[in-house]
């Protein structure tokens, strides 16, 4: 599954590039979400009778449990307010993620710097921000974004604490997948560098700024509903801005077509392999 994302960039994302390469060599089955993956599984020697484009399952995954948390809408508002001291009311919310390898360094201080100029500048906006557990992410967001020390947890994560801009800044030990996706839910835009939420995000209507120079998602790009800024401190906050203070150019992502499928790919994926392996064994 997710067969054919490519960068053609082994370091960009790395190992994502490498091992995804790998795999397409060693599959028999290749179920790739869109057909621009198909063609690169071609353009690599994949016999066509070997793909099919189904979309992908992250979609299917992402309206399960979207819907279970719609219906615990309360609840969900409860246990941010009880766990983290996040009021979601009032106010729109910037959900931000963000661990890729080749950010480390310059390209970490770059993000930190324009979300903490986003706070400052923007006086409507709230980031909450799930921390990566990497100490080459920790080390600068804490650095440059919280006020005072960071509270470690007994398991070693970092507890949630105040940033810089009060109670509009949260910073936030890392999130299990359906308060992530409660707090998806809720955002107006989405930050990352992250590789799934470009296709979950727009699956709700939410735009995307991607904190990379590439993805091997681009027709997330082509389709209007993620943009590429890179780790751009300047590039960041003007596209942030943009799409905060330009309806026009919000509703332009917000409302254009999510090329990753319709929800329904792990149930085409499963018949084609029941097909499959039933005319194999007889």
């Amino acid at each position: 599954m997710e067969a054919g994302l490519r960068t053609r960039d082994k370091y960009r994302p790395y190992p994502e590039e490498m091992n995804r390469r790998l795999t397409g060599v060693l599959a028999d089955y290749h179920f790739a979400p869109t057909t621009w993956a198909r063609d690169n599984l071609l353009a690599e020697g994949v016999p066509a009778e070997n793909i099919w484009v189904t979309g992908n399952t992250v979609i299917d995954a992402l309206e399960i449990v979207a819907a279970q948390v719609a219906k615990e809408k309360d609840l969900w508002e409860q246990y941010f307010f009880d766990q983290h001291g996040i009021s979601l009311a009032g106010q729109r919310i910037i959900l931000v993620t963000g661990h890729r390898r080749e950010n480390f360094g310059p390209g970490f201080e770059n993000i930190c710097l324009a979300l903490r100029d986003l706070v400052e500048q923007l006086p409507d906006v709230h980031l909450i921000y799930p921390v990566h557990l990497n100490p080459n992410v920790q080390q600068p967001v804490y650095r440059i974004l919280s006020q005072g020390s960071t509270q470690i947890k007994r398991d070693g994560s970092p507890a949630s604490l105040q940033a810089i801009g009060g109670s509009r800044l949260s910073l936030l030990p890392p999130l299990d997948y359906a308060p992530f996706i409660f707090l998806l839910t809720q955002s107006y835009l989405v930050l990352t560098d992250s590789g799934g939420i470009q296709e979950e995000a727009p699956a709700l209507g939410k735009p995307v700024l991607v904190m990379r120079e590439v993805t091997e998602r681009p027709e997330g790009v082509w389709a209007g509903t993620v943009k590429l800024v890179g780790a751009s401190r300047e590039k960041i906050f003007r596209a942030a801005q943009e799409l905060l203070d330009n309806p026009a150019c919000y509703q332009a992502m917000a409302q254009a077509k999510n090329p990753y499928g319709d929800g329904k790919a792990a149930p085409k994926i499963l018949a084609i392999l029941l097909q499959a392996l039933g005319e194999e064994h007889g």
